[in-house]
Protein backbone atom coordinates (compact mmCIF):
# COMPACT_ATOMS: atom_id res chain seq x y z
CA UNK A 1 0.00 0.00 0.00
CA UNK A 2 2.79 2.60 0.42
CA UNK A 3 4.68 1.44 -2.54
CA UNK A 4 1.65 2.57 -4.25
CA UNK A 5 1.08 5.80 -2.34
CA UNK A 6 4.69 7.13 -2.58
CA UNK A 7 4.91 7.93 -6.18
CA UNK A 8 1.09 9.93 -5.48
CA UNK A 9 3.05 11.75 -2.32
CA UNK A 10 6.37 12.67 -4.55
CA UNK A 11 4.08 14.01 -7.46
CA UNK A 12 1.81 16.27 -5.34
CA UNK A 13 5.32 18.14 -3.34
CA UNK A 14 6.73 18.24 -6.71
CA UNK A 15 3.95 20.53 -7.91
CA UNK A 16 3.66 22.12 -4.62
CA UNK A 17 7.55 23.02 -4.63
CA UNK A 18 7.32 23.72 -8.49
CA UNK A 19 4.07 26.46 -7.21
CA UNK A 20 5.70 28.07 -4.91
CA UNK A 21 9.37 28.53 -6.79
CA UNK A 22 7.37 30.46 -9.32
CA UNK A 23 5.38 32.35 -6.79
CA UNK A 24 8.90 33.14 -5.54
CA UNK A 25 10.04 34.07 -8.87
CA UNK A 26 6.90 36.31 -9.45
CA UNK A 27 7.02 38.04 -6.18
CA UNK A 28 10.81 38.95 -6.77
CA UNK A 29 10.37 40.16 -10.38
CA UNK A 30 7.17 42.12 -9.10
CA UNK A 31 9.62 44.14 -6.38
CA UNK A 32 12.03 44.36 -9.18
CA UNK A 33 9.42 45.71 -11.60
CA UNK A 34 8.01 48.28 -8.56
CA UNK A 35 11.76 49.42 -8.06
CA UNK A 36 12.60 50.26 -11.60
CA UNK A 37 9.40 52.28 -11.84
CA UNK A 38 9.69 54.10 -9.02
CA UNK A 39 13.43 55.11 -9.90
CA UNK A 40 12.08 55.49 -13.41
CA UNK A 41 10.04 58.02 -12.38
CA UNK A 42 11.92 59.84 -10.15
CA UNK A 43 14.69 60.29 -12.61
CA UNK A 44 11.87 61.70 -15.55
CA UNK A 45 10.82 63.74 -12.79
CA UNK A 46 14.09 65.27 -11.79
CA UNK A 47 14.84 66.03 -15.41
CA UNK A 48 11.49 67.26 -16.51
CA UNK A 49 11.76 71.01 -16.33
CA UNK A 50 8.40 72.12 -13.80
CA UNK A 51 8.49 68.76 -12.11
CA UNK A 52 5.61 66.37 -11.76
CA UNK A 53 4.38 66.79 -8.46
CA UNK A 54 4.61 71.05 -8.57
CA UNK A 55 2.74 70.92 -12.49
CA UNK A 56 -0.14 68.02 -10.52
CA UNK A 57 -2.44 70.51 -9.11
CA UNK A 58 -2.29 72.36 -12.59
CA UNK A 59 -3.42 69.92 -14.68
CA UNK A 60 -6.96 70.65 -15.61
CA UNK A 61 -5.94 74.59 -15.93
CA UNK A 62 -5.62 74.32 -19.77
CA UNK A 63 -8.36 72.21 -20.44
CA UNK A 64 -10.29 74.59 -18.28
CA UNK A 65 -8.59 77.52 -20.77
CA UNK A 66 -10.12 75.73 -23.79
CA UNK A 67 -13.80 75.35 -22.34
CA UNK A 68 -14.19 78.94 -21.05
CA UNK A 69 -13.26 80.42 -23.98
CA UNK A 70 -15.15 77.90 -26.16
CA UNK A 71 -18.15 78.75 -24.25
CA UNK A 72 -17.40 82.25 -24.82
CA UNK A 73 -17.22 82.18 -28.27
CA UNK A 74 -19.70 79.39 -28.90
CA UNK A 75 -21.24 81.65 -31.77
CA UNK A 76 -18.17 81.10 -34.04
CA UNK A 77 -17.66 77.19 -33.31
CA UNK A 78 -19.55 76.27 -36.49
CA UNK A 79 -17.65 78.62 -38.66
CA UNK A 80 -14.74 77.10 -37.09
CA UNK A 81 -15.81 73.30 -37.71
CA UNK A 82 -15.87 74.61 -41.36
CA UNK A 83 -13.05 76.23 -41.24
CA UNK A 84 -11.11 73.32 -40.03
CA UNK A 85 -12.94 70.81 -42.17
CA UNK A 86 -10.22 70.29 -45.49
CA UNK A 87 -7.74 69.57 -42.32
CA UNK A 88 -10.04 66.63 -41.69
CA UNK A 89 -10.37 65.31 -44.80
CA UNK A 90 -6.49 65.53 -45.69
CA UNK A 91 -6.20 63.23 -41.97
CA UNK A 92 -8.41 61.32 -43.27
CA UNK A 93 -6.79 61.09 -47.00
CA UNK A 94 -3.28 60.00 -44.58
CA UNK A 95 -5.40 57.56 -42.79
CA UNK A 96 -6.46 55.88 -45.88
CA UNK A 97 -4.07 55.63 -48.38
CA UNK A 98 -1.27 54.51 -45.63
CA UNK A 99 -3.41 51.75 -44.19
CA UNK A 100 -4.41 50.45 -48.16
CA UNK A 101 -0.80 50.75 -48.83
CA UNK A 102 0.44 49.09 -45.74
CA UNK A 103 -2.63 46.47 -46.07
CA UNK A 104 -1.47 45.68 -49.59
CA UNK A 105 2.14 44.96 -48.39
CA UNK A 106 0.94 42.84 -45.73
CA UNK A 107 -1.01 40.81 -47.85
CA UNK A 108 2.46 39.89 -49.17
CA UNK A 109 4.53 39.13 -46.50
CA UNK A 110 1.73 37.55 -45.05
CA UNK A 111 1.56 34.83 -47.19
CA UNK A 112 5.43 34.61 -47.78
CA UNK A 113 5.83 33.76 -44.03
CA UNK A 114 3.10 31.34 -43.66
CA UNK A 115 4.75 28.01 -42.90
CA UNK A 116 2.40 25.82 -45.20
CA UNK A 117 2.03 28.40 -47.98
CA UNK A 118 4.89 30.33 -48.34
CA UNK A 119 6.50 30.38 -51.46
CA UNK A 120 9.78 30.30 -50.50
CA UNK A 121 9.79 28.35 -46.85
CA UNK A 122 13.41 28.54 -46.28
CA UNK A 123 12.83 32.74 -46.31
CA UNK A 124 10.38 32.39 -43.81
CA UNK A 125 11.95 33.74 -40.98
CA UNK A 126 13.79 36.76 -43.19
CA UNK A 127 10.33 37.76 -43.91
CA UNK A 128 8.74 37.40 -40.20
CA UNK A 129 11.68 39.52 -38.78
CA UNK A 130 10.96 41.81 -41.59
CA UNK A 131 8.08 42.06 -40.21
CA UNK A 132 8.92 42.75 -36.72
CA UNK A 133 11.52 45.47 -37.64
CA UNK A 134 8.82 47.59 -39.41
CA UNK A 135 6.28 46.84 -36.45
CA UNK A 136 9.37 47.48 -33.98
CA UNK A 137 10.33 51.38 -35.19
CA UNK A 138 7.34 54.08 -34.44
CA UNK A 139 5.65 55.41 -36.80
CA UNK A 140 6.33 59.45 -35.51
CA UNK A 141 10.73 58.69 -35.40
CA UNK A 142 9.97 57.57 -39.17
CA UNK A 143 7.51 60.82 -40.02
CA UNK A 144 10.63 62.67 -38.35
CA UNK A 145 13.29 61.17 -40.61
CA UNK A 146 11.28 61.55 -43.22
CA UNK A 147 9.93 65.56 -42.68
CA UNK A 148 13.83 65.50 -42.01
CA UNK A 149 14.69 64.53 -45.67
CA UNK A 150 11.72 65.21 -47.43
CA UNK A 151 10.42 68.27 -45.80
CA UNK A 152 6.99 68.46 -43.89
CA UNK A 153 3.80 67.48 -45.47
CA UNK A 154 1.06 64.97 -45.68
CA UNK A 155 3.94 62.54 -48.01
CA UNK A 156 6.12 61.84 -44.95
CA UNK A 157 3.14 61.07 -42.35
CA UNK A 158 1.59 58.35 -45.10
CA UNK A 159 4.77 56.66 -45.98
CA UNK A 160 5.84 56.31 -41.61
CA UNK A 161 2.32 55.14 -41.12
CA UNK A 162 1.81 52.74 -44.11
CA UNK A 163 6.00 50.70 -43.04
CA UNK A 164 3.67 50.48 -39.22
CA UNK A 165 0.96 49.18 -40.86
CA UNK A 166 2.50 46.93 -43.00
CA UNK A 167 4.29 45.24 -40.35
CA UNK A 168 1.10 45.33 -37.64
CA UNK A 169 -1.00 43.93 -40.52
CA UNK A 170 1.14 41.48 -41.76
CA UNK A 171 1.04 39.21 -38.22
CA UNK A 172 -1.87 39.67 -37.80
CA UNK A 173 -3.08 38.23 -41.66
CA UNK A 174 -0.44 35.49 -41.01
CA UNK A 175 -2.28 34.53 -37.64
CA UNK A 176 -5.18 34.18 -39.55
CA UNK A 177 -3.30 32.62 -42.46
CA UNK A 178 -2.35 29.64 -40.61
CA UNK A 179 -5.81 28.61 -39.83
CA UNK A 180 -6.91 28.66 -43.23
CA UNK A 181 -7.74 24.73 -44.35
CA UNK A 182 -4.90 23.64 -47.01
CA UNK A 183 -7.35 21.37 -49.04
CA UNK A 184 -8.60 23.76 -51.41
CA UNK A 185 -4.52 24.83 -52.04
CA UNK A 186 -3.33 21.29 -52.31
CA UNK A 187 -6.20 20.21 -55.02
CA UNK A 188 -5.15 23.51 -57.00
CA UNK A 189 -1.82 22.27 -56.57
CA UNK A 190 -2.90 18.84 -58.15
CA UNK A 191 -4.66 20.18 -61.28
CA UNK A 192 -1.07 22.32 -61.98
CA UNK A 193 -2.29 26.16 -60.74
CA UNK A 194 0.86 28.31 -59.97
CA UNK A 195 1.67 29.42 -55.99
CA UNK A 196 -0.15 32.91 -57.10
CA UNK A 197 -3.69 31.17 -58.00
CA UNK A 198 -3.28 28.66 -55.62
CA UNK A 199 -3.41 31.78 -52.89
CA UNK A 200 -5.73 33.72 -54.73
CA UNK A 201 -8.28 31.29 -55.04
CA UNK A 202 -7.68 28.83 -52.16
CA UNK A 203 -6.30 31.17 -49.55
CA UNK A 204 -8.17 34.67 -50.12
CA UNK A 205 -11.67 33.69 -50.11
CA UNK A 206 -11.07 31.81 -46.63
CA UNK A 207 -9.40 35.10 -44.75
CA UNK A 208 -10.53 37.92 -46.88
CA UNK A 209 -13.44 38.42 -44.09
CA UNK A 210 -10.74 38.33 -41.00
CA UNK A 211 -8.31 40.40 -43.28
CA UNK A 212 -10.80 43.21 -43.48
CA UNK A 213 -12.19 43.20 -40.24
CA UNK A 214 -8.16 43.75 -38.66
CA UNK A 215 -7.39 46.57 -41.76
CA UNK A 216 -11.21 48.47 -40.64
CA UNK A 217 -9.32 48.34 -36.94
CA UNK A 218 -6.16 49.27 -38.49
CA UNK A 219 -7.95 52.60 -40.52
CA UNK A 220 -9.15 53.63 -36.58
CA UNK A 221 -6.01 53.73 -35.40
CA UNK A 222 -4.68 55.22 -37.85
CA UNK A 223 -6.58 58.32 -38.04
CA UNK A 224 -5.11 59.05 -34.49
CA UNK A 225 -1.76 58.23 -35.80
CA UNK A 226 -2.20 60.84 -38.75
CA UNK A 227 -3.61 63.10 -36.36
CA UNK A 228 -0.76 62.83 -34.07
CA UNK A 229 2.16 62.94 -36.76
CA UNK A 230 0.25 66.60 -37.46
CA UNK A 231 2.01 67.70 -35.17
CA UNK A 232 6.03 67.23 -35.66
CA UNK A 233 4.60 69.47 -39.36
CA UNK A 234 3.09 66.28 -41.40
CA UNK A 235 0.06 68.60 -41.62
CA UNK A 236 -3.83 67.78 -41.48
CA UNK A 237 -5.54 68.48 -38.00
CA UNK A 238 -2.61 67.96 -35.71
CA UNK A 239 -0.54 70.22 -37.53
CA UNK A 240 -3.65 73.01 -37.18
CA UNK A 241 -3.78 71.97 -33.89
CA UNK A 242 -0.09 72.56 -32.63
CA UNK A 243 -0.79 75.63 -34.17
CA UNK A 244 -3.50 77.32 -32.26
CA UNK A 245 -2.47 75.97 -28.72
CA UNK A 246 0.99 77.27 -29.52
CA UNK A 247 -0.83 80.91 -29.91
CA UNK A 248 -2.34 80.37 -26.35
CA UNK A 249 -4.95 82.67 -25.46
CA UNK A 250 -7.09 83.92 -28.10
CA UNK A 251 -6.71 80.80 -29.98
CA UNK A 252 -8.39 78.10 -27.75
CA UNK A 253 -11.68 78.32 -29.69
CA UNK A 254 -10.22 77.02 -32.38
CA UNK A 255 -8.58 74.18 -30.55
CA UNK A 256 -11.91 73.39 -28.85
CA UNK A 257 -13.01 73.23 -32.75
CA UNK A 258 -10.11 71.20 -33.70
CA UNK A 259 -10.92 68.74 -30.87
CA UNK A 260 -14.17 68.82 -31.56
CA UNK A 261 -13.80 67.64 -34.91
CA UNK A 262 -11.09 65.30 -34.28
CA UNK A 263 -13.31 63.15 -31.59
CA UNK A 264 -16.55 63.07 -33.55
CA UNK A 265 -14.61 61.77 -36.31
CA UNK A 266 -12.92 58.69 -34.22
CA UNK A 267 -16.15 58.07 -32.60
CA UNK A 268 -17.95 57.54 -35.99
CA UNK A 269 -15.57 55.76 -37.83
CA UNK A 270 -15.16 53.93 -34.57
CA UNK A 271 -18.71 52.96 -34.80
CA UNK A 272 -18.88 52.33 -38.25
CA UNK A 273 -16.06 49.88 -38.39
CA UNK A 274 -17.32 47.96 -35.22
CA UNK A 275 -20.68 47.23 -37.25
CA UNK A 276 -19.03 45.90 -40.06
CA UNK A 277 -16.50 43.53 -38.33
CA UNK A 278 -19.91 42.91 -36.34
CA UNK A 279 -21.15 41.70 -39.75
CA UNK A 280 -18.49 40.04 -41.52
CA UNK A 281 -18.31 37.95 -38.22
CA UNK A 282 -21.77 37.33 -38.34
CA UNK A 283 -21.94 36.40 -41.85
CA UNK A 284 -18.48 34.23 -41.13
CA UNK A 285 -20.37 32.26 -38.44
CA UNK A 286 -23.09 31.46 -40.81
CA UNK A 287 -20.59 30.01 -43.70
Amino acid sequence: MTDQTAPGLDRSQAYLALVRQRRLYGSVLTVLFVVALVAGFRVADDRNAGGFWEGLPQILDFPADVIAEAWRRAGELPGLLWHFLPSLIETLNIAAVSTLTGAFIAFFLALLSTRGLARWPRLVPLFRRLMDVLRAIPDIVIALVLIFLMGGGPVPAMIAIAIHTAGALGKQFSEVNENADLKPVEGLASTGAVWGQQMWLGVVPQVAPNYLSYALLRFEINIRASAILGFVGAGGLGYDLRNAISWGMGQFAESAAIFILLFGTIVLFDQLSSQWRDRLIRERSRA
